[in-house]
């Protein structure tokens, strides 16, 4: 879920969402704000008016035209008060002066007023001027109404913007699914090429759109590599096998020279040299072979569900012999239950007998070697352990290319750097993962990541 919160187009479409509500809410805001304004200015003009009208009559004149603007006040909203200048409440509804109103000709806000019927606790505006006759005209118009309306208008306002916001977050989570579903489809098909398949190719939907076109360009330089990779591929395995079949007439003239000499003979022991050094070379070409034809991934059609632990059950009786003659101890562990992964146990075979081979081989005498098989993160993982010399930091990212080998191997018994291609092959052909790392007591820690869904 992190990842597609953080791609690109949930990003921008969640960006275009903000701006939107932001923009929207500046917007609606500001029509509140001068809607509210023009509401108290409105409110002000009316005081205003009213003072202006009546503050020319004088006497009783002035006290009939209050009394009679009281019936066209339909909906209460006015009030007034006639004071003496020292503030005695002369006539009208409005029985004392509101503490906060300053006789100054304009209208101010005011929390509460003192009416006939009963005190009165809303907001409201009040406006004070002083009569020709002497005496102080108070008008009080309570906000009660306009307070509604600038209530009605902020809740247009907010449903306005929540009534945005909803149909934005839900017109983001469904444009954004589809780019993402492209996405884990190019990712799956990424998958599938690293692991080897350079025949598969990052889908493209039709659309012109620029995922298509990055696919497309993608597309036309796998296509060149894969073309590119198949040439080297096939002149290395001709090469490999037109070499075969001189060098096994080679080998067969060289056997018939040293039967046809004695075992005294002074030439017997360079043919005997000779021969040892066209059986490697055509074991080299042959591993060569065997590589290119695993690469290919040609086999796959045939795997099968492998019992991991019978699996390792006939390793570990196959190779137990050899560890006894090296006066080795070869331990098998096997954490139970392991699922079956699917693949091909024949190559399966191969691939781990490699790896005990090597371990065999680099661990000294009185040494012990570990075969274990754990779940790892609902995966299977086979280890290979040994305590012998280890593998140098700067070689474990080289040991499994071909013909590769590590600095303290030398001289033509030691290998020719395949045995490692041919595992690297392998579990490239299952989709498998390969780690390479250092054991507990300082040697070898080689393991076999089998991931039931890589080839899903």
């Amino acid at each position: 879920m992190s990842d597609q919160w953080r791609s690109s187009s949930s990003r921008l479409l969640g960006l275009y969402c903000v701006l939107f509500v932001a923009w929207s809410s500046v917007l609606l805001g500001v029509m509140y704000w001068r809607v509210s304004d023009y509401l108290n200015d409105l409110s002000e003009s009316g005081l205003l008016q009213r003072a202006h009208l009546f503050e020319k009559f004088e006497g009783q004149a002035l006290d009939d035209a209050l009394r009679d603007s009281l019936r066209y006040d339909i909906h209460g909203a006015y009030a007034y008060g006639i004071f003496s200048t020292g503030g005695q409440h002369l006539a009208g509804p409005l029985l004392a002066i509101p503490e906060e109103l300053r006789i100054d000709g304009r209208s101010h806000p005011v929390d509460a007023w003192t009416l006939v019927a009963g005190p009165r606790e809303e907001p409201g505006r009040a406006l004070g001027v002083e009569t020709h006759d002497g005496r102080l005209l108070v008008f009080v118009r309570q906000s009660g109404k306009l307070s509604a309306i600038n209530s009605i208008i902020l809740d247009a306002l907010l449903w306005g913007v929540w009534l945005s916001v909803i149909p934005g977050l839900a017109g983001w989570h469904l444009l954004r699914r589809r780019p993402l579903k492209r996405i884990q489809q190019i990712e799956a098909a990424t998958k599938r090429i690293i692991a080897g398949d350079l025949a598969q190719r990052l889908p493209v939907s039709g659309r012109p759109d620029e995922i298509d076109r990055l696919s497309s360009i993608v597309n036309a330089m796998l296509e060149r590599i894969e073309q590119l990779m198949t040439e080297v591929k096939g002149v290395c395995d001709s090469i490999a096998h037109d070499l075969r079949t001189p060098l096994t007439r080679l080998r067969a003239h060289l056997y018939r020279t040293r039967v046809a000499l004695g075992e005294h003979d002074p030439h017997a022991d360079q043919i005997d040299k000779a021969l040892l050094e066209a059986d490697l070379l055509m074991a080299r070409f042959t591993a060569l072979l065997r590589v290119s034809e695993l690469e290919s991934h040609q086999r796959r059609s045939a795997f099968v569900e492998v019992d991991v632990a019978d699996l390792l059950q006939e390793l570990h009786q196959f190779y137990l012999p050899l560890a006894e003659e090296k006066q080795q101890v070869l331990d098998l562990q096997i954490a139970a239950p392991l699922p079956p992964v699917s693949g091909d146990r024949e190559l399966l075979f191969e691939a781990l007998a490699n790896l005990l081979s090597n371990a065999l081989r680099f661990t000294p005498e009185h040494g012990r070697i570990l075969l274990r098989a754990v779940e790892d993160a609902g995966a299977t993982r086979i280890d290979v352990i040994d305590d012998g010399p280890g593998i140098a930091p700067q070689d474990r990212a080289l040991v499994y290319q071909r013909f590769f080998r590590g600095t303290d191997e030398t001289g033509p018994g030691d290998g020719f750097g395949l045995g490692l291609s041919i595992v690297a092959a392998i579990a490239g052909l299952h989709g498998f993962g390969l780690r390479t790392g250092d054991a507990p007591d300082g040697g070898a820690w080689l393991s076999l990541r089998c991931l039931a869904d890589t080839l899903a």
